[in-house]
């Protein structure tokens, strides 16, 4: 009875053994990241520029701070900047100390400073320069930075979407000739990378009112995208 049950096992063992390794030939897998580029000239700015007023009173600095970044205000208006592409980022009242040589005395207050900055959207970068120049003519002492940005950049994406799917089956039709099996059917494919305007670059806080047109140049700019794909091999 025993080496009947023992003959029967050995035959069930047999039989399934093969079927395990076949589900294990359907579970292997190339993994594989491809990544897709597409270069643009950026067709927006983005500029933070204000108004540092000082005075031995705060109501002195404001009042000044206020007269220079009206002007200001209305420059930006009839270049044809858009109220829209207009906004305060930042405004400031703070004392100035004075704290005796060595720092040896206690603080005494000598004047009050005020600085208001509002970030703009440019969408005329060829006039980008100009503008700037007549900005310092009108009263901005204040530059803290410019970026520049592609305005709609999904068509853009979209072809970079296509060029990375495109490496990625490039590299494992290379693996899979090169390892002697065929790709199958991708398992799985996730999205990576992608737009990001680069950070501000910094330029000079401060400005002098009979500088030159300010000389721009945007450059271009890499909208990249990676993509990891999987597929099933043969």
């Amino acid at each position: 009875m025993l080496t009947r049950l023992f003959a029967a096992l050995t035959i069930a063992t047999l039989l399934f053994t093969p079927a395990l390794a076949d589900e294990s030939k359907l579970n292997r897998t190339l993994s594989i990241t491809g990544t897709g580029e597409v270069r643009a000239v950026p067709d927006l700015a983005t500029i933070t520029l204000g108004v540092m007023s000082s005075a031995a009173t705060a109501q002195e600095a404001l009042a000044a701070n206020t007269k220079s970044m009206t002007d200001v205000m209305t420059l930006l208006r009839q270049q044809g900047i858009a109220d829209r592409d207009i906004a305060t980022s930042n405004f400031n009242i703070s004392p100035r100390y004075d704290y005796g040589q060595g720092g040896t005395q206690a603080p005494k207050v000598t004047g009050y400073d005020v600085s208001n900055t509002v970030t703009l959207t440019v969408r005329k970068i060829d006039a980008l320069g100009d503008l700037l120049d007549k900005a310092v003519t009108a009263g901005s002492n204040q530059v803290y930075g410019i970026a520049f940005s592609v305005s709609e950049p999904e068509a853009l994406l979209d072809a970079a979407r296509k060029e990375a799917v495109a490496d990625a089956r490039r590299k494992a039709e290379i693996y899979a000739a090169a390892g002697g099996f065929t790709l199958g059917d991708i398992v799985s494919l996730s999205e990576g990378g992608g737009y990001r305007p680069p950070m501000p670059v910094v330029m000079k806080s401060a400005m002098s009112a009979d500088a030159a047109a300010v000389p721009v140049a945007q450059g271009e700019q890499a909208l990249t995208i990676d993509v990891s794909i999987v597929w099933s091999i043969k």
